[in-house]
């Protein structure tokens, strides 16, 4: 062989073993051992991350804790006078006008048409708004950018296990703010402003309002202090050399359809917002444009439609399906079934970190946990209470079922001589097991208070029931269910608790998914696009008909002091029952029927992604094995200086 060729060979050789970049192997080799940055930053933001998660969903708990208190706001006046008193007072007559001087009369009237003006022409409605309105504005970036930067800086390992960390920690946000709302409802709504010895009603009483507002205060100040550490972290961290280059990524490469679109801005160039513009278009058209995107997109607003739902109007269900109390609904809720949530998507995980699941795992454990969870979903549909026995609204005078609902069904011959208003609901328990709107409705002649206690004396309805004869008593408050409704309860958590578990471990999967099938450069504007999606596709509506449609069910609507309508005060139980998960049941079965197209859409891709894939890695690895034999051609492979570190490279 000449030298010429000889020459030429071991110039084939150096050239062919140099990166792309003209950089050197000794170059890449040595940079390789350079100190990585430590660890410890990623760890402290992921530490700051998690607190303002908890803040925000602690937030957001209280508040749905909150809407059954707000919507009984009325004040309570009847017998706020009398602290101890065995007087004789007739609820019967109470509401005569024959009882009351025409000046008391004169007087009351007006306080209460006063009271209907500085209502109708009150602005409160703008400081909701604004609250909002800032509230959404500060939580806006947390979603997109937090879980982008931590996907962009942890290891692909640990990118979901740190994420399903945030998501935990955001799920025992609400633990915390359900119990913070079961305290507060213990608290009567006017504490420390009013004389709490004059209120006669108690927690357990359907009129009662509890201090909603105190959470309120709590959970801003901790939002607050969530900002805080924040300004302690740097500006940025170092990206770890192996990070670099997400696309180098042989599991994101095999869904990612490649185009000729930079939308990165130039190193050391900072984006204007012209450019910033010009790039949206084209940016969401390349999100849309990506099946599985869309899919997962679609999907995932369809489900959080049903969960948002199911959330919202869990509390009203336990309070008007098993006759539980307020504040004993949000404490079950907050020390029981979020906790479920909570672990669901830690062991998502878990599980996703330690079997190192695939893209198509993921989807395949997302849908998954959705069919498992709905049809355990299923069987509260027999874990239901039937209503309450509630004269002239369930059950009639004498007792018996059904009755026909009309306009004059409250009143009947038993209570005809009193004066009653069939607008109030102040729920009295007959001593023969039946509710009655009110005492006057009840035809109790007598009452006396010890205490908190009312009890009520000679009430003519109660006591035409065929088990009871004469006239009888009652106390205050609605009467309790039947006997089978406990155990129904306990069932309900033990079904509760393990359906909120099954659904909630495909949340991780999904995110991952959600990360893995986006190009990197697009992964804060499709985060961005995905929690806009959420809140206005889901959040928004929601709960708006879930509640249209709940009060379908409704049997006895309360009044404001204006003559408005208020909140519903007692609803049909199986009507209810059926509204409630029938809706959320067909909203998960559509969900599941779009995670069915996503996985066949994702396993299409895969399976051309992964030939072309491989071809191109044959086709790689047939040019490398005929350069090496050219290369062993040559005497000048032999030596070592020829192609240093080949055994790494190899």
């Amino acid at each position: 062989m000449d030298t010429s060729s000889k020459e030429n060979i071991q110039l084939f050789c150096k050239n062919s073993m140099q990166p792309i970049g003209g950089t050197s192997f000794k170059t890449e080799y040595s940079s390789s051992k350079k100190k990585q940055p430590c660890c410890g930053e990623l760890k402290v933001f992921l530490s700051a991350l998690s607190f303002v998660y908890f803040a925000k969903a602690l937030a957001g708990g209280y508040l749905k804790s909150t809407i059954t208190q707000i919507e009984r706001r009325y004040k309570y006046e009847r017998y706020s006078s009398f602290s101890n008193s065995t007087l004789t007072i007739s609820p019967c007559l109470l509401e005569s006008n024959s009882q009351l001087p025409i000046s008391v009369m004169e007087n009351s009237h007006t306080k209460i048409n006063n009271e209907c003006e500085i209502d109708a022409s009150s602005s409160m409605w703008v400081y909701v708004f604004l609250g909002n309105l800032l509230r959404g504005i500060g939580e806006t970036p947390i979603q997109p950018l937090g879980i982008a930067y931590l996907d962009d800086f942890a290891s692909e390992d640990n990118a979901a296990f740190y994420i399903g960390c945030v998501q935990t920690v955001a799920i025992i946000g609400p633990i915390f703010g359900f119990l913070l709302g079961s305290l507060c409802a213990k608290l009567y709504v006017d504490i420390g402003f009013v004389n709490l010895d004059h209120i006669t009603i108690t927690p357990k009483d359907p009129q009662w309002v509890g201090a909603w507002w105190l959470g309120y205060l709590i959970a801003g100040i901790l939002s607050l202090l969530a900002a805080v550490p924040f300004w302690c972290l740097p500006k940025s961290i170092p990206r770890p050399r192996s990070r670099e280059d997400s696309n180098s990524s042989s599991e994101k490469s095999k869904f990612i359809v490649d185009d000729h679109t930079d939308y990165q801005t130039p190193l050391g160039e900072k984006a204007k917002i012209m450019e910033m513009a010009r790039d949206f278009l084209p940016s969401l058209k390349n999100l849309f444009g990506n099946p599985v995107y869309f899919l997962y997109l679609c999907a995932s607003t369809v489900q959080f439609n049903s969960l948002f739902g199911l959330v919202t109007y869990k509390p009203k269900y336990i309070e008007q399906q098993y006759g539980q109390s307020t504040s004993k609904a949000n404490f079950v809720i907050g020390l029981i079934n979020i906790p479920a949530v909570a672990l669901g998507i830690f062991s998502g995980g878990i599980v996703m970190k330690k079997f190192r699941i695939s893209v198509c795992g993921a989807a395949k454990i997302y849908l998954g946990s959705s069919v498992l969870g709905y049809l355990l979903f299923l069987s509260l549909f027999a874990l239901g209470c039937e209503n309450s026995d509630v004269a002239g609204l369930t059950v009639s005078y004498q007792g018996t079922k059904p009755v026909s609902y009309h306009e004059r069904a409250l009143f009947s011959d038993c209570n005809s001589r009193c004066k009653c208003s069939e607008t109030k609901w102040e729920p009295m328990c007959g001593e023969n097991g039946i509710t009655y709107a009110s005492a006057c409705l009840a035809g109790c002649q007598n009452s006396t208070r010890s205490g908190k206690t009312i009890m009520f004396y000679n009430c003519t309805c109660v006591g035409i029931t065929a088990s009871i004869s004469g006239n009888s008593s009652g106390m205050v408050g609605r009467c309790q269910k039947d006997n089978g409704c406990p155990k129904m309860f306990l069932y309900f958590l033990v079904i509760s608790v393990i359906t909120s578990y099954t659904l909630s471990v495909g949340g991780i999967p999904g995110y991952i998914l959600l990360l893995r099938c986006i190009k990197p450069q697009l992964k804060s504007f499709a985060l961005g696009i995905y929690t806009l999606a959420i809140r206005v596709l889901a959040g928004i509506p929601a709960p708006v008909y879930f509640g249209v449609l709940i009060d379908t069910s409704c049997l006895k609507w309360g009044f404001k002091r204006c003559g408005n309508r208020g909140s519903c005060r007692l609803y049909d139980s199986n009507a209810f029952r059926h509204i409630y998960l029938g809706l959320t049941m067909m909203l998960g079965i559509m969900s599941i029927f779009l995670s069915v197209a996503l996985l066949f859409t994702l396993k299409k891709n895969y399976v051309s992604k992964h030939r072309s894939f491989r071809t191109k890695r044959e086709r790689t690895m047939v040019s490398t094995r005929i350069r090496k034999e050219n290369c062993t051609t040559s005497d000048h492979l032999l030596q070592p200086n020829c192609w240093p570190g080949k055994e790494t490279q190899l």
